[in-house]
């Protein structure tokens, strides 16, 4: 009984959908966290004077919010990502259940 219930949503081409957007969805914004962290360590390793210029004269460099800017991004691309999950791939996964019954 319950093997054709995986092997219906299996089929399900909603299914299908919500596997291979959720997918793309989350190579992408791996993709953008990864460029933004190994930009910021090839600054680091390249450009240390850049990243050592004052800001304003005082006694924080330009490095101290680019590496806050790295933190944050990830925390807004988490967030991105769970915005799109619960409501673009919720509702296509309660399709998928709902036709599976």
């Amino acid at each position: 009984m319950e093997s054709t219930a995986y092997k219906r949503v299996e089929n399900n081409p909603k299914f299908r959908e919500l596997v291979e957007s959720r997918g793309r969805f989350a190579i992408t914004l791996t993709v953008v966290m990864l460029a933004i962290y190994f930009g910021f360590i090839l600054l680091v390793a390249f450009a240390k004077p850049f990243l050592a210029t004052q800001i304003g004269g005082g006694v924080v460099t330009i490095g101290i919010p680019l590496g806050l800017l790295v933190i944050v991004s990830a925390f807004v691309l988490t967030g991105i990502y769970v915005t799109k999950a619960n409501t673009t791939f919720d509702r296509l996964n309660a399709e998928v259940l709902r036709e599976a019954r």
